[in-house]
């Protein structure tokens, strides 16, 4: 995991529409930036819809929030669609922001070891710098996590 304090990797990726995001886009500003394992899961899914319908306390408090997965461009417009997410959603397939972040790796599962996206949120404050990274998700509150 990223430690705080230090510079947060610059990236680039496609949204939902296959609209460029950049971390340069987000400079001024603090950035929710969450990794999840996928579309349309129970936990993803809780994680999501906590982070949405606390929205607008994020934005009157200067955050945006991004999400990252590996999932298609298709299936985040189906997750944002379906939850009506207010924020967009990055498409990683091959891994690059993943790996970047540190969100991707060994983990386990039911005891067994197995490669994938490990749950992870960094708080990145505008001038680009880890100000909070959160390795234990809480899925149903993570708002609170964040927000306090």
């Amino acid at each position: 995991m990223l430690e705080k304090g230090t510079p947060a990797p610059p990236f680039v990726g496609l949204d939902e529409y296959g609209n460029e995001v950049k971390l340069s886009d987000f400079a001024g500003k603090k950035l929710v930036l969450y990794f999840y394992p996928k579309d349309s899961t129970p936990g993803c899914t809780a994680e999501a819809c906590n982070l949405a319908e606390n929205y607008a306390r994020f934005k009157e408090q200067g955050y945006e929030i991004l999400g990252v997965s590996k999932d298609s461009q298709a299936s985040h417009r189906k997750f944002i669609e379906k939850h009506s997410l207010p924020f967009h959603l990055i498409s990683d397939p091959d891994l690059v922001i993943l790996k970047a972040y540190e969100a991707w790796g060994e983990k386990k599962m039911y005891g067994k070891v197995t490669e994938g996206t490990i749950r992870t949120t960094y708080i990145i404050d505008g001038d680009g710098i880890i100000s909070e990274a959160i390795a234990k998700v809480n899925t149903k509150e993570h708002s609170a996590q964040i927000l306090g």
